[in-house]
């Protein structure tokens, strides 16, 4: 399978991504990376070809230009991330590939966040969230609005982000789950530590994305 580059226009900008879509795909996943990282992060595109394999399809793409990346604070611009990945989606939606076909968020590290915050202003329309050592913390003020079933995956070995995921856990009212990788750290960089992610994050989607 091959991906294709493409460019995603939105208001103020437009977006570079990466899009797969196996065929008789039954869903598609929208990647929203964290702070520092691209749609070419080894680690989401090693999560990426896992999903596709099940017939999923992918959208990765950069949620900043070149040139908003090279500002600090923009990484962290939890709101224009959030706005970023909800204009996406709705192009997503305009596209003939993306026509009534469900859909799903990956949010990594910051990522997670503006997954939450699109979910929420979606609501039904996303059908499933997996975050994977993210920061839904910085999503508070929405989570309690967030209706799609959301899976937490945190590694074992970062004790910080645990506490923070559960108490963004705590503020999550609809079908929830927090799964603990052991022995691993945040980038979950320990061998068959990221395969470990993919295969809970694909359970996931193979359970929520059709119904």
């Amino acid at each position: 399978m091959k991906q294709h580059k493409i460019n995603i226009p939105l208001t103020s900008v437009t977006l570079k991504g990466e899009l797969m879509i196996p065929k008789n795909a039954y869903g598609i996943v929208i990647f929203s990376h964290g702070s520092g990282s691209s749609r070419l992060s080894p680690r989401n595109q090693y999560v990426a070809e896992l999903i596709q394999i099940r017939n999923i399809g992918t959208l990765l793409f950069d949620l900043l230009t070149e040139k908003e990346d090279l500002e600090q604070e923009n990484r962290f611009d939890i709101p224009l991330l959030t706005q970023r990945l909800i204009e996406t989606t709705q192009w997503v939606q305009t596209q003939e590939f993306g026509r009534n076909i469900p859909i799903g968020y990956f949010g990594a590290s910051t990522g997670a966040a503006s997954a939450l915050g699109a979910a929420a202003y979606f609501g039904q329309t996303i059908r499933a969230i997996v975050c994977r050592g993210g920061r839904p913390d910085l999503a508070m003020n929405v989570l309690s609005t967030v209706t799609t079933p959301t899976l937490f995956i945190v590694g074992g070995w970062d004790h910080e982000v645990i506490e923070l995921n559960e108490v963004a856990y705590d503020k999550l009212n609809g079908i929830k789950q927090i799964e603990i990788v052991p022995e691993a750290s945040h980038l979950f960089e320990e061998p068959g530590k990221m395969e470990e992610v993919a295969n809970l994050a694909i359970s996931w989607y193979e359970r929520y994305l059709i119904q």
